[in-house]
C-alpha cells in the first residue's frame, strides 16, 4: 500500500476523477477485504466495481460491505466474460478509463499510479504493469516461467512490439479501447489473445515494471498440467485470430472517430 500523498499534476487528476477500477473475482472473500481497503487508501475517490464471476462463497457480500458497487454472474462464466461485463457496465455509466486489478491480491493497488502516470505522460489504448521489472516478487514455477518466456516471445512477433508479460492482468484501458473489447474480447485466459486482437484492431499498448506479490489467500488454478493446456490453448487461439477478419466496427480508428462525432 502507498502512503505517498497523490499526485498534484492536473493531467492524472484528470484520469483519476474518470477513473473506474474493475475487480473481477471468483470464491476470493478471504482475499478481497484487504484489496478493497488497500485500493480505498490507494485511489481514495475512485469508484470499485466488483464482477463476482459466480461465486460459491461471500465474494458479492464482502465486496458490498466494503462500499464496491457488485456485478453477479449467475454462474461461473470465466474471467472473460466477468471482464466483459464490466467494460460494458463502464461504457454505461461514463468512465474514460477503467483499472483492472486481479481479486487475488497480486496486484498491489499502490503500483497502479506507475500505470496512471505513464497513461498521462504517454496517452496509449492499454498500459500494462509487468511483473518483470525491479521490485517484483513474482515467483513462479520454472516450468511456468520458461512458459511465459516462449508466449512472451511469441505475442511480441505476432504484435510487432514487444511483449514481456503477456497474461498480466494488471491494466489500465482508455475508454476507446473499453468499446472495442466491449465487441471482442476472448473468454478463456484472454489477456494474450487481448492483445493481438487489439493490435489488429489498431490499438496500441504500452508497459510499466510494477511490483506483483503472492496471492493474499487461496489457491491458484493453474498448476503445472493446466499450464500446458494453458500454452496450447493460447497458441491456438492466437493462431486462429490470424485468419481472422478485421472488423471495421471494432477497429481504433473507427470507434475513436465515433466518439469524436459524438463530443462535437
Amino acid at each position: 500500500m502507498s502512503d505517498s500523498p497523490m499526485p498534484s499534476d492536473p493531467r492524472i487528476q484528470e484520469i483519476l476523477k474518470r477513473l473506474v477500477v474493475l475487480v473481477p473475482a471468483f470464491n476470493e472473500e478471504a482475499a478481497l477485504p484487504g484489496l478493497l481497503q488497500e485500493i480505498a487508501a490507494s485511489l481514495p475517490g475512485c469508484d470499485v466495481c466488483v464482477v463476482d464471476d459466480g461465486s460459491s462463497d461471500r465474494t458479492a457480500e464482502v465486496a458490498g460491505a466494503a462500499g464496491a458497487r457488485v456485478l453477479r454472474l449467475p454462474c461461473n462464466c470465466g474471467v472473460g466474460v466477468a471482464l466483459r461485463a464490466g467494460f460494458i457496465d463502464a461504457i454505461e455509466r461514463g468512465y474514460g478509463y477503467l483499472l483492472r486489478l486481479d481479486g487475488d491480491g497480486q496486484h498491489p493497488p499502490g503500483e497502479a499510479l506507475r500505470l496512471i502516470r505513464f497513461m498521462a505522460d504517454n496517452p496509449t489504448d492499454l498500459v500494462i504493469g509487468t511483473r518483470y521489472g525491479e521490485g517484483s516478487s513474482y515467483h513462479g514455477t520454472p516450468f511456468r516461467r520458461f512458459t511465459l518466456k516462449i508466449l512472451a516471445a511469441f505475442v511480441s512477433l505476432i504484435c510487432r512490439k514487444r511483449s514481456t508479460d503477456p497474461t498480466s492482468g494488471f491494466w489500465l484501458i482508455s475508454r476507446p479501447l473499453l468499446y472495442g473489447f466491449a465487441i471482442h474480447f476472448p473468454n478463456d485466459y484472454p489477456e494474450a489473445e487481448a492483445l493481438a486482437l487489439l493490435r489488429r484492431q489498431g490499438f496500441s499498448y504500452d508497459e510499466v515494471p510494477v511490483a506483483f506479490r503472492p496471492r493474499a489467500a487461496g489457491e491458484t488454478t493453474i498448476n503445472a498440467w493446466a499450464s500446458i493446456i494453458f500454452a496450447l490453448k493460447v497458441f491456438l487461439a492466437l493462431f486462429v485470430d490470424r485468419l481472422r477478419r478485421v472488423d471495421v466496427r471494432g477497429s481504433a480508428g473507427y470507434i475513436k472517430r465515433m466518439l469524436e462525432a459524438d463530443h462535437a
